[in-house]
């Protein structure tokens, strides 16, 4: 298919209600792993009021703005960073959501309770709309934030809605921002970190779906027409670099199968990863290698295989059943997970305060909707 041909299938978008093939909510709970779900949630709740170590970015304009992390951003000032702290949060409610009755449970709520409160919000709002601060943890950040919000929107549970409510000023406040951003943005992102583009759109993307935000999705729509639908081979055997955490190849990949159904997508792919082999077990992708877990730096390469394995799982997912490159994805998925997934045990605090959210998009299916 002609590259103006698959443009044109963009409006062959998949419905924002539709599950496809994804695992019902019930069945992944049931296939989740309740002693490494108990490992992962252990990680989130050791950091996420643990105030140091921490790094903050932050642009100041005289002296009082030198403050605690506790005072600037009195939600999310734990687990090292704020993204960081945002998405520890996203996966105890993740977690809530599929094993309410899980030995953790208590624990969490209360301290999710302790983060989502009208007076933390207001804190988070008046740091983010500082000047100066406009691109604060644009896109990652605010992207994690709106997968929070989410999971939260997805959640029928009484008290979850009472912290959604609780939330909605700030998830208001960084859509917009992401929003307004998107249009000029002329250059797509295209790095193994925060900053980059691709991975942070698939969130903002499922977002929408979610919230009903047609806005953003047209605005998504029209970044990918921009960045995305032209791109041919892209470089894998370059990939990946000393500190990535995320593929830029795979990810771009995984972002597109949302906007595209199998038959526009099969074609896009072809021509963006041409070097998918035929069969599965011949050597394409290997899984990245750690060689010092306490190195902050380092150690992303962790995350690079476990995203990786879910971002496989996902270019799978939007290509037709029948398809030659289904086994060969699924097969170097599982390579990937298997690669870094037990290396998630929080020895490291430099791992440890980020990976288990990897571990739990990844095996609990996440971005398949």
């Amino acid at each position: 298919m002609r590259p103006a041909a698959i443009i044109a299938m963009v409006c062959l978008t998949l419905p924002s209600t539709m599950s496809a093939a994804a695992p019902a909510q019930g069945t992944l709970a049931a296939s989740m792993d309740p002693n490494a779900a108990a490992r992962f949630a252990g990680l989130a709740l050791k950091c996420l009021h643990d105030e140091y170590p921490s790094h903050i970015s932050v642009t100041m304009d005289r002296d009082s703005d030198a403050r605690p992390p506790r005072e600037l951003t009195p939600a999310f000032y734990g687990c090292f960073d704020w993204h960081s702290d945002v998405h520890g949060h996203w996966l105890l409610v993740r977690l809530l959501r599929l094993l309410p009755d899980a030995p953790f449970a208590a624990q969490a709520r209360a301290e999710l309770k302790r983060s989502f409160t009208a007076e933390n919000i207001a804190g988070e709002l008046e740091f983010l709309k500082h000047p100066g601060r406009a691109s604060f943890e644009r896109p990652y950040g605010l992207a994690w934030l709106l997968r929070l919000c989410a999971e939260l929107r997805e959640w029928p549970d009484p008290e979850a809605q009472q912290w959604l409510n609780v939330l909605k000023p700030l998830e208001s406040e960084a859509a917009g921002r992401l929003k307004s951003w998107l249009p000029k943005l002329h250059y797509p992102i295209r790095i193994g970190e925060h900053d980059q583009t691709a991975f942070s759109f698939g969130l903002m993307w499922d977002w929408a779906g979610i919230a009903g935000d047609e806005q953003m999705r047209t605005n998504l729509s029209d970044a990918a027409r921009r960045f995305y639908f032209n791109d041919r081979n892209c470089p894998l055997s370059y990939e990946p670099s000393g500190e990535d955490f995320l593929s830029p190849c795979l990810a771009e990949a995984d972002f597109m199968r949302r906007l595209l159904k199998p038959e526009a997508f099969g074609p896009w792919l072809s021509a963006f990863l041409p070097g998918i082999p035929k069969r599965a077990g011949t050597p394409w992708l290997k899984p990245g290698v750690v060689t010092d877990r306490s190195d902050p730096k380092l150690a992303h390469i962790d995350g690079l295989n476990l995203s990786r394995s879910w971002m496989l799982q996902g270019i799978a997912h939007g290509l037709a059943s029948g398809d030659y490159r289904v086994p060969v994805l699924l097969a170097s998925a599982a390579e990937h997970q298997s690669a870094s997934l037990p290396a998630v045990t929080g020895e490291h605090y430099e791992g440890g305060h980020w990976l288990g959210t990897f571990a739990v998009y990844l095996t609990s299916a996440a971005g398949l909707r």
